[in-house]
């Protein structure tokens, strides 16, 4: 059994079976294999993917709420973190939002060869998910390494429930998106951002902002693509 993956489990109050440990090491493996066929990782080393795949996205759990929630991975990519969240805690809801059809594709195989029948993909952008039947559906909405904190911050408060979260995966620039995001965040109903430093092996400055949903979210937000047209939510509270 992987000694780091059980250490990051038991953060979250968690005990893995040997189950588990194969599922996940099945996962890498279907990663890899798909890896050499589309751009879904530039991890390609067993040990480093052991650690900023499955490793990292472990380390959400001391932050996701006991019992059966409902969780969107928006922009998922490669499947991290729902997929191994969805393997560990086999009681959450799992939506993965991809909208790139190949990696979606590839989210639904992988989900269909691990047996995890509590995992969903949506082939969708995020904007159009927070539009429409899925609109503050989630108790939690996470994501990794797909944009800066203004825009994410767009996509994912949307679709959370009041008194949900946003969980953002973030490296070293994350002090330098916070003060931009701070006006998207309020216009958006979010609270405060908390920033939890996160210690994982061969990783610097990795941190999850943890942010609440306050209060309902405006119709108007997300904005479509064509209405947004690259311009993130800005400054002195306006569009910019």
């Amino acid at each position: 059994m992987n000694e780091l993956w059980n250490t990051l489990a038991a953060r979250g109050n968690l005990t893995l079976d040997a189950g588990q440990h194969d599922k996940l090491g099945r996962y890498l493996d279907c990663l890899a294999a798909a890896n050499e066929m589309m751009n879904l990782t530039r991890i390609t080393d067993r040990p480093a993917a052991e650690i900023h795949h499955v490793g990292d996205a472990l380390t959400l759990l001391p932050f996701l709420p006991a019992g059966p929630l409902r969780l969107a991975d928006v922009g998922s990519g490669g499947g991290v973190p729902g997929l191994p969240l969805a393997i560990v805690r086999p009681e959450l809801d799992v939506w993965l939002v991809e909208a790139t059809k190949k990696k979606a594709a590839f989210l639904e195989k992988a989900a269909a060869e691990l047996g995890l029948g509590n995992v969903h993909v949506l082939a969708l952008r995020a904007e159009e998910v927070g539009q429409f039947e899925h609109r503050e559906a989630f108790d939690v909405a996470a994501a990794r390494a797909v944009a800066t904190l203004d825009w994410l911050a767009e996509w994912c408060l949307p679709l959370l429930k009041l008194k949900g979260k946003m969980l953002a995966m973030k490296g070293k620039r994350a002090a330098e998106e916070l003060p931009a995001a701070t006006i998207a965040i309020r216009l958006l109903g979010g609270g405060k951002p908390i920033v939890h430093p996160i210690e994982l092996p061969d990783t610097d400055s990795h941190v999850v902002i943890e942010i609440g949903k306050q209060q309902r979210t405006d119709l108007k937000y997300p904005r479509p693509p064509t209405s947004a047209k690259g311009r993130a939510i800005g400054a002195a509270g306006k569009e910019k």
